[in-house]
């Protein structure tokens, strides 16, 4: 038997070495087979192995230049990690994290990289101190768990259980509150103290000894109170952590339990409706989570309010209010200082360019009596933050030398305080007007404020009135001496710490340079004289401000004089427009009419006055379509008269043209439909339209049909019956009216279209719609000097190696061609900053292009009425007709009935207009008037 059995192990391992030789034979085989494919892979690996070296590189280098540029770390790392380049990996990881805090997906990478080189016990303690960093960036769940199971594994060590409960409990105090994720923490810490009681059991059948025993119930009420403390915490499913104690637990639950346990689930009820709209928003929440933080801060839980912010933060890093709003509540609520300044720094390094997260960072540092080193140092990085603006670094300076003038004793004459101080000024200075006025061309500080407040510390704290006043010379040499502000403002501080002598001088040269407002400088000088000057004094001061203000008069009346000149001038200038567009009509009259047509109405002259500026006032196009129906009945009776008389009609248009000029024909005899005022929150106003678009009812209904039921499109036509380039569209809801708002400036047989809510400009003479933002948006920017043959997706090409971009609105004009502007808007001020940087002065295509954040300057109105009307009374529009003035200006009455203007003030297209005091006085509509009508005036003369 033994035999058989043995020779059934020998043929078996006979089999098996026969089977491993055939595989690999057949791996060699394949290997044969595969050694031209083999080698086509492994060239094209190391082509891709040298573009990514070369790319790194190229990383490097930028890094080198810019180390805030956060998008360049990102993929230097991951070329890294790809690689295997584990030490320049490291390093890469270690120069971003002394920059910016991580995100989350950032530390784990980096941290299962670490866990898994680390083999020694002094790895394992560098892992700790990475772990120790990375619960510092963000309070983030997973990093706490993994943390915790890491530490797990050296239970074996010294200490080892002690050191895992103590991470747990941190973890627990982290994110214990945490309403989604927390549960896993609990359950991850129960799990372990359930394998510790599990080691603690005796052996089976055996009696535990006393201190056995002591142990398995110390053990098993660590146990009862994770529980306990769990259940008193809302948090998500929390009805399956009651069911699970339920059958854990020998003993029934205490009625304390069961009553903590009920009013957390009362809570949790009141959270869920924002646990829900957070689960259901789309990034970046801000909104949601601000609803949240509302609903917390009623509330009034300290710890949950920490934990809401910091789970807003960790999904948006990049928002300097949400930061802003957070260190707030700690430095007024908590004032814990190791929470406040880790915020503060957190803040910091996510938006280093935000100026005002810095300013309250020094102020923390103040306030918690940080290190003067520490503090000093931090302000060192505000400077290199890269401010997007010059007036930052101004207010960054007034901040820091505040600071170190609250560290002075200026009881003592001299110190090293002080002399730190007076250098701080000093170098302030220099740096706005060497770095800053460098980079910026200004220097942020137009008016001086930190010299003044030099000055006003030298006079009023260390009684240095000489060294003020070198300060204020200096001030006032930097153009500065215009204003009258300023004068007054050194003046008061002479009054102050000064003496009468250096007042007088002070005044006495204000008056002489002051520009903006001398007659205030003047009074201020009298009054200093009349309390205490003497005659003298008196005398000198009234000769001077009189002298003074007579060239100041003489000056502004020459002033004026030029103005009323260039006023005068650009009358002129319109008169003589005028006169020429009167002879050019005249004489295109003269080669073009037969003389029966002499009295025919021409639509192409009507389009030529009314057009642009009917285009611009919908609310007097849809006013005057009444009138304008009588209007065209009159140019009919005028065709028609001009017939009788025998006079020839003019020459029909081509065969070709036959179909326009019937449906012209049908659309001129269509009645004209009066547009309702009450519907105008129902309408929109549509511009900018192509005169030659063909059936603009049918193209214009298929475009805002997606916005909802149209109920009427109303395109407006000219007497010829040719389109006018816009129309009204009425919807059946307000709701569908503000969606075709949206399709503002959409591109309509190569035109942008202009899509505006319907207005009565004459009830809103001041409405204005511009649907873009005309203040500062620091995540946008402007760019100008582009190609005008540069599309929309070469643009984005160029830009989203910067950041995510998020829009590129290219500026065209009315006509849809480019000007060479565009707006481009990133996510976030920091990628917009970065772009700045790297893309301003870049050449396309020959073009060298600017590159600034968007800032647009305020619109400027002028007081001076428009050229050419200033001496016009304001007439109502509706005085001049349904089309605006007539063409050829010419009244239609009788010169014998205009003299009688006393009864009759115009009379225009078959119309009497009275007076105003008539027309006010009588409410009835007025009289139409047919040629009859003035024959049998004309008689009556």
């Amino acid at each position: 038997m033994a035999a058989a059995v043995g020779a059934e192990e020998e043929a078996a391992a006979a089999a098996t070495a026969e089977e491993e030789r055939r595989r690999e034979g057949a791996r060699e085989s394949e290997g044969e087979c595969g050694d031209e494919g083999d080698s086509d892979s492994s060239a094209d690996g190391e082509d891709e192995e040298k573009e990514n070296e070369a790319e790194i590189q190229r990383l490097e280098e930028q890094l080198s230049i810019n180390a805030f540029d956060y998008n360049c770390h990102l993929d230097l790392i991951k070329l890294l990690r790809q690689e295997g380049e584990l030490v320049k990996l490291r390093r890469a990881r270690q120069k971003m994290s002394e920059l910016f805090p991580l995100t989350e997906e950032i530390w784990l990478d980096w941290l299962k990289d670490e866990i898994r080189m680390a083999s020694e016990s002094t790895d394992r303690e560098k892992v700790y101190e990475l772990f120790e960093r990375a619960v510092k960036d963000y309070i983030c769940p997973e990093i706490w768990l993994e943390y915790a199971q890491y530490s797990i594994g050296g239970i074996g060590q010294e200490g080892g259980i002690e050191k895992v409960r103590s991470v747990f409990e941190r973890a627990l105090t982290a994110v214990g509150l945490h309403v989604t994720k927390g549960t896993a923490i609990w359950e991850a810490y129960r799990e372990f103290e359930n394998a510790i009681l599990e080691t603690a059991q005796p052996a089976a059948g055996s009696i535990p000894s006393p201190e056995q025993q002591q142990t398995l119930s110390a053990q098993l009420e660590k146990i009862h109170m994770l529980f306990r403390r769990q259940l008193g915490i809302p948090l998500l499913d929390m009805e399956t952590a009651y069911a699970e104690y339920e059958e854990w637990s020998e003993d029934p639950i205490p009625e304390a339990v069961i009553k903590n346990y009920k009013k957390a689930l009362q809570q949790m009820e009141k959270s869920k409706p924002y646990e829900e709209a957070l689960l259901v928003a789309e990034t970046p929440k801000l909104a949601e989570y601000q609803a949240y933080i509302d609903f917390e801060m009623k509330a009034g839980d300290p710890a949950r309010i920490q934990l809401i912010y910091e789970r807003a933060l960790a999904e948006n890093c990049l928002v300097p209010d949400l930061w802003a709003r957070y260190n707030q509540y700690l430095d007024r609520q908590l004032k814990v200082k190791e929470l406040v300044l880790s915020a503060h720094d957190r803040a910091v390094r996510n938006c280093p360019w935000t100026v005002g997260l810095w300013n309250r960072y020094l102020l923390a540092m103040e306030r918690h009596r940080v290190d003067h080193q520490i503090v000093s140092e931090n302000f060192e990085k505000a400077l290199n933050a890269g401010f997007i603006q010059a007036t930052d670094y101004v207010e960054i300076w007034q901040a820091y030398l505040d600071y170190l003038r609250r560290r002075v004793d200026f009881t003592q004459d001299s110190s090293k305080e002080l002399e730190e101080l007076r250098s701080a000024f000093a170098r302030a200075v220099e740096y706005l007007k060497q770095e800053v006025e460098e980079r910026f061309s200004e220097s942020g500080d137009p008016s001086c404020t930190i010299m003044q407040n030099w000055a006003r510390t030298e006079a009023r704290l260390c009684n240095n009135m000489q060294k003020a006043r070198e300060l204020w010379d200096s001030i006032m040499t930097k153009g500065n001496a215009k204003y009258a502000n300023m004068w007054l403002e050194y003046y008061n501080l002479e009054r102050a710490h000064g003496d009468t002598q250096h007042c007088r001088k002070a005044l006495h040269r204000a008056v002489q340079c002051t520009s903006d407002y001398p007659e205030h400088v003047c009074e201020v000088l009298l009054s200093l004289e009349r309390i205490e000057g003497t005659l003298e004094d008196w005398d000198a001061a009234v000769q001077k401000t009189e002298n003074r203000l007579a060239r100041v008069n003489e000056q502004r009346a020459k002033a004026a004089e030029k103005e009323a000149a260039l006023v005068k001038q650009e009358e002129e200038k319109a008169e003589q427009r005028k006169q020429a567009r009167a002879e050019k009509k005249a004489s295109k009259k003269a080669k073009k009419m037969k003389p029966g047509d002499k009295r025919k109405v021409e639509d192409d002259d009507d389009e030529e006055w009314g057009q642009e500026e009917e285009a611009e006032q919908p609310s007097k196009r849809h006013k005057g379509d009444g009138d304008s129906t009588h209007a065209e009945e009159e140019v009919e009776d005028m065709e028609i008269e001009t017939g009788l008389f025998g006079r020839s009609t003019p020459a029909r248009p081509a065969a070709s043209s036959k179909q326009k000029e019937k449906a012209a024909a049908s659309r001129k005899e269509a009645p004209r439909i009066l547009h309702d005022s009450a519907k105008d929150n129902l309408t929109v106003f549509v511009s900018n339209l192509s005169y030659s678009m063909a059936d603009p009812e049918v193209k214009l209904k298929e475009l805002f049909e997606s916005c909802g039921e149209v109920v009427e499109i109303r395109p407006i036509f000219s007497n010829r019956g040719t389109f006018r380039g816009y129309c009204y569209v009425e919807f059946m809801d307000e709701k569908s009216a503000l969606q075709a708002l949206g399709l503002d400036r959409r591109i309509v047989e190569g035109r942008p279209m202009f899509v505006s809510p319907c207005v009565d400009k004459n009830k809103n003479p001041d409405f204005k719609v511009f649907r873009y933002s005309t203040a500062l948006e620091k995540h946008k920017l402007f760019i100008s000097g582009l190609p005008f043959s540069c599309t929309k997706e070469e643009l984005e090409e160029m830009c989203k190696a910067h950041g995510n971009v998020k829009d590129i609105r290219l500026v065209t004009n009315r006509a849809g061609k480019p000007k060479g502007l565009a707006y481009v808007e990133y996510e976030n001020e920091a990628q917009a900053s970065q772009a700045v940087l790297k893309m301003d002065g870049l050449t396309i295509k020959e073009n060298v292009i600017k590159v600034a954040i968007s800032n647009p300057p305020l619109r400027k109105f002028s007081d001076r009425p428009e050229a050419g009307r200033a001496s016009q009374p304001m007439i109502p529009r509706q005085s001049y007709g349904a089309r605006g003035k007539g063409r050829t200006q010419l009244s239609m009455v009788p010169r014998a009935l205009q003299r009688q203007s006393n009864l009759v003030t115009k009379a225009e297209n078959g119309m009497v207009q009275n007076s105003p005091a008539t027309s006010s006085a009588s409410t009835e509509e007025p009289k139409k008037m047919s040629n009859a009508d003035f024959a049998r005036m004309l008689l009556e003369k």
